[in-house]
């Protein structure tokens, strides 16, 4: 299983110089990137004054050559938004810059006021994703010209003047929230799916509904689904001891909830409690994610792999501040150190040759202390011989 962040990004409150704010997300993904994590994706946003990234791709051509091996992903691109074709030629784009390590999520928008600003009714987002991915995928992956019209754009023998670097194309990934419209997509193309939201406990048959629809719709159009490339979003923070990651959430937790249930309009990802206790006590109780310790992470990935039916690719923690920079920062040493292990296999071999030498060490210890004595034996004996007339 591949571990990564999905950054939308969620800042701690008001006030706070936007300098400073966008600084700690690239310092993030440095970090994470010294740390072994696989995977960052960075949202596209305009409104609502809290999720500062305007141009995920912009942030990850500032990124990658801050970074050496972390894969970098727009988290998602609202699609709706933009000319597939641009679209498409920033992607080849940051395909080559990144030799490799770019990956390309859609979505529909999530935040209406980006939205409305531009003239785009909520209930057109999705149906437009959908038209807009099939142009794309067409530029993507074929040569011929496309021509396309609708009342966002107009395409005219339109074609990439590059193909991409990673062939036959880099990954694409699409957002599924609570409709299914995302896993029609996904499913359409083969590409990868983004579960956002899918992880609440009441709402469990999220995770069966988003992969039925996307395997049915593949089935359909003759293309494969790989669970390897499909990806499970949820927040989290840990620390040596629950009551230390209570203590430390107090920092930011609030201002999290107050924008998602007063300025945010998603209602398909809204939080419930007022008071701080109620807050820390709906996100271990919902299943949405985990307050407590590295036990505890461990515990909710493996209840998303039962509930998933045949497992998943990778867990995306839901970037936050609700801890202090310091408090952030440790959190994802821990999960990196004590978590993510776990699932990966990196302990196994450490495991077992413990156990080898363990099982061996009696016999090895006699047979050690043994040597010596003979090493010591002779050095005397030698001594004595030298030292005789």
């Amino acid at each position: 299983m591949r571990f990564g962040i999905f950054l939308a990004p969620f800042h701690a409150e008001l006030g706070q110089n936007p300098v400073s704010a966008l600084a700690r997300d690239v310092e993030l993904v440095k970090h994470l990137d010294r740390l072994g994590y696989e995977e960052a994706w960075i949202g596209e946003h305009h409104s609502c004054g809290t999720e500062l990234i305007s141009s995920p791709e912009i942030f990850i051509a500032n990124v990658a050559p801050q970074t050496s091996s972390i894969k970098l992903g727009t988290g998602v691109l609202s699609l709706p938004y933009h000319n597939p074709l641009w679209v498409a030629d920033r992607a080849i784009l940051l395909d080559y810059l990144t030799r490799g390590r770019f990956m390309l999520g859609l979505g529909p928008g999530s935040l209406p006021t980006d939205a409305a600003m531009i003239g785009i009714d909520p209930t057109e987002q999705r149906g437009a994703l959908e038209e807009d991915t099939d142009v794309l995928m067409q530029l993507l992956l074929t040569d011929e010209p496309v021509n396309h019209e609708n009342s966002r754009y107009t395409l005219v023998d339109a074609r990439c003047q590059l193909q991409p670097y990673t062939r036959p194309c880099f990954e694409v990934g699409i957002a599924a929230i609570a409709s299914p419209s995302g896993p029609r997509i996904a499913g359409r193309y083969g590409a990868g799916l983004l579960s956002i939201g899918a992880t609440l406990t009441g709402d469990t048959d999220l995770l069966a509904l988003h992969w039925d629809v996307a395997t049915q719709r593949a089935e359909q159009f003759g293309q494969t689904m790989d669970r390897s490339a499909w990806r499970l979003v949820g927040p989290m923070h840990i620390a040596e001891t629950r009551e230390e990651a209570y203590r430390q959430v107090e920092y930011g937790i609030d201002y999290w909830f107050d924008y998602l249930q007063h300025t945010a309009a998603v209602p398909h990802f809204e939080p419930a409690g007022a008071t701080l206790q109620e807050r820390i006590d709906w996100v271990n109780e919902s299943g949405v994610g985990v307050i407590g310790t590295p036990e505890d992470a461990v515990r909710q990935i493996r209840t998303l792999e039962e509930q998933s039916a045949g497992g998943f690719g990778a867990y995306l923690m839901m970037a936050h501040e609700w801890a202090n920079p310091t408090d952030t920062k440790r959190h994802y040493e821990l999960f990196a150190e004590y978590v993510a292990p776990q699932f990966q296999g990196s302990l196994d071999r450490l495991a077992a040759s413990k156990a080898t030498a363990r099982g061996s060490r009696e016999h090895l210890f006699g047979r050690m202390g043994k040597a010596l004595e003979e090493a010591t034996a002779r050095h005397q004996a030698e001594t004595a011989e030298t030292a005789a007339p």
